[in-house]
């Protein structure tokens, strides 16, 4: 065989490639150019891959892709994209498009009594009693007057409809017999 060397440039099958030529020294690699110290190849700037690719293409000078994730994996379940669900009664999640689960946690509003409850498969605890407050350490209704004892007589201030409660009952004294 003749010497190449300083003559040219030979890609990855043996294929010579004179000075000043461009050629693609690998299947998948980049083009380079032909010069009289080797082949100058240059690394294009490739367009970033979708961070939720699964399947690339490497075939060519830049990666492709060419399958992407549309699925969230959470908690050991998998959910499609933008998919809503519930992973406990106060824990709403969504499958984000980027392939990430966001998550919110409900508020729950203020109770309107002294002794809520919490129901199972609920988030936010809820007044079985109805409205209530409390007559030093006894919870008496809402919106009615209770005599706590000869003496006395409580009420706790309620305002219907707005659910403002004061913990503590109003209670007046009177002269007793």
């Amino acid at each position: 065989y003749p010497d190449y060397r300083g003559k040219g440039c030979v890609d990855e099958s043996g294929f010579v490639y004179a000075i000043g030529e461009k050629f693609a020294p690998g299947p998948s690699a980049c083009p380079c150019l032909c010069t009289e110290e080797g082949p100058l190849c240059i690394q294009p700037e490739c367009p970033r891959l979708h961070p939720r690719c699964i399947h690339v293409d490497t075939t060519q000078c830049c990666p492709q892709c060419k399958e992407r994730k549309n699925y969230c994996e959470f908690r050991g379940k998998t959910y499609q994209t933008l998919e809503e669900f519930m992973v406990s009664p106060c824990e709403k999640c969504r499958c984000e498009a980027n392939g990430e689960v966001l998550c919110t946690v409900s508020a729950c509003p203020q109770t309107e009594c002294v002794d809520p409850v919490y129901e199972p498969d609920q988030c936010c605890p809820i007044c079985k009693n109805g409205p209530n407050c409390f007559a030093e350490t006894t919870v008496i209704p809402a919106g009615r007057e209770v005599k706590t004892d000869e003496c006395t007589i409580c009420h706790c201030t309620y305002e219907e409809g707005t659910w403002r409660i004061e913990r503590q009952a109003m209670c007046t004294r009177h002269e007793c017999k």
